[in-house]
């Protein structure tokens, strides 16, 4: 069950979007706001999975009410007004949606969210992903690795040079290697797979790492590296 909010000033507006959170099974709401400070006062009440926004409001618009929100819901903005939806999307709405609009629209914007609680199982998992003991072979030692701790990978013939604040050389390929380590490494080059996290900035085809170690981005893989970042 997702839990929601409306905040609209239009009482038929309200209507409306409280008559669809009715016909859908795994939606509740919880409150109906006629302006963002009484959504403010709901927040810290309630921890709702989606809130239902339209922009004109009177005293605080519903872009002014985003930017202030440190931890807010997914945001589906409900307006007449089309012209705000850049603004809307690079404050990280879910969806956008013209009034007036159809059940049908409203559904398509339901099925973007993720409920809450999905939401934090995924957050967990990445976190428990981010950090990863592994073992490998160097000479006639076997030594092991925190892969928060890589910096990067190179191929280099039959073996992989693993940097961290030293280089360790072991015989294996790159994408055997790669199967050992958890989400936040990445392939940006037919010889170099970096840890993402560690990223420090990106140069026209260079990927720059926090030590100042500068990879090339290879021409088939920049798509993927791009993909990764992200903006919000």
């Amino acid at each position: 069950m997702m839990k929601c909010i409306i905040a609209d000033d239009e009482p038929i507006a309200r209507q409306i979007l409280e008559n669809y959170i009715q016909e859908i099974p795994n939606l509740e709401l919880i409150a109906s706001c006629k302006n963002a400070f009484e959504v403010i006062e709901v927040l810290q009440k309630e921890s709702p999975d989606i809130l239902f926004l339209d922009i004109n409001m009177p005293k605080l618009s519903g872009l002014s009410l985003l930017k202030t929100l440190q931890q807010k819901p997914a945001v589906i903005i409900t307006t007449a007004y089309p012209e705000h939806a850049v603004m809307g999307f690079e404050l990280s709405v879910t969806d956008y949606l013209l009034k007036p609009f159809s059940l049908e629209r409203f559904l398509q914007a339901i099925y973007k969210v993720k409920p809450k609680q999905e939401v934090d199982k995924t957050v967990i998992k990445e976190e428990k992903d981010t950090s990863k003991t592994i073992f490998v072979k160097s000479d006639k030692k076997i030594i092991k690795l925190n892969t928060n701790d890589i910096s990067y990978i190179e191929a280099y013939g039959n073996y992989i040079k693993i940097y961290t604040d030293q280089m360790i050389l072991t015989p294996q390929t790159l994408t055997d290697f790669m199967a050992k380590l958890p989400p936040s490494f990445l392939r940006i080059h037919k010889s170099f797979v970096v840890n993402f996290d560690q990223l420090k900035f990106i140069d026209g085809n260079q990927f720059v790492l926090q030590n100042d170690s500068k990879l090339p981005i290879g021409k088939s893989y920049r798509k993927n590296v791009i993909d990764k970042i992200d903006y919000s």
